[in-house]
């Protein structure tokens, strides 16, 4: 098992340490569209994303999404493990985007090796500084920028994240990532596409002027 790369400071822990980890860390494999970590309602653990692609959001008593931020290939997720993280409270799903191959650190081994080891708990704050930070990020984005932008930007990273303009996309799930409803999503697709910069199908958004939604998100 290859998962001490996926880990950038596991040559920094104690050898009893390091076989712990080796001794209790689990392969998975996550499916399209499974839901790994369901909020309060269950913990994971630490997630040492291997190959794929996780989506950590935030679910309002209404039931609209919003995306937080994406995990990739040898990306960590630290909210799955937010059992033990008691300044933590908030809610956070994480839902595999694609077929994804994971290493998991049980939480209560997570929690031991945490309180343990200094080099370990210095890595987990600067990570979870940089998750808090892409969060804020995105309420600044919620808060000054608007619609229009917003969606621009957002199908320009998914034509660059998917490596094509073809996107297999509803008006429903761009209206999950962006935290807002369908029917301004629609609203607003049928806009771009009268100014030529998409083609909208049934169940797919091509864009056909990426340098205009470009210019429009910036």
């Amino acid at each position: 098992m290859d998962f001490e790369e996926y880990l950038p400071m596991f040559s920094q822990l104690t050898p009893s340490q390091q076989q712990t980890l080796r001794e209790t860390v689990v392969a998975r494999k996550i499916a399209k569209d499974e839901i790994l970590h369901n909020g309060s309602a269950d913990c994971a653990g630490l997630v040492l994303v291997k190959s794929g692609q996780l989506r950590a959001y935030s679910l309002s008593d209404e039931g609209r999404e919003i995306t937080l931020y994406r995990l990739f290939d040898r990306d960590i997720c630290l909210f799955s493990a937010s059992c033990v993280m008691q300044s933590v409270q908030f809610e956070v799903m994480i839902q595999a985007e694609k077929d994804t191959e994971a290493y998991i650190i049980p939480p209560y081994i997570y929690k031991r090796l945490v309180e343990a080891s200094a080099v370990l708990a210095n890595y987990i704050n600067a990570l979870l500084a940089s998750r808090f930070s892409e969060v804020m990020w995105l309420m600044e984005q919620i808060m000054w920028k608007s619609m229009d932008r917003r969606l621009a930007s957002f199908l320009v990273e998914e034509a660059r994240l998917e490596e094509t303009d073809l996107l297999k996309l509803t008006h429903e799930k761009i209206a999950n990532h962006l935290g807002t409803a369908r029917e301004v999503v629609t609203r607003m697709l049928k806009y771009f596409q009268q100014e030529g910069m998409v083609q909208l199908t049934r169940g797919t958004v091509e864009l056909t002027d990426r340098k205009k939604l470009e210019d429009l998100a910036e």
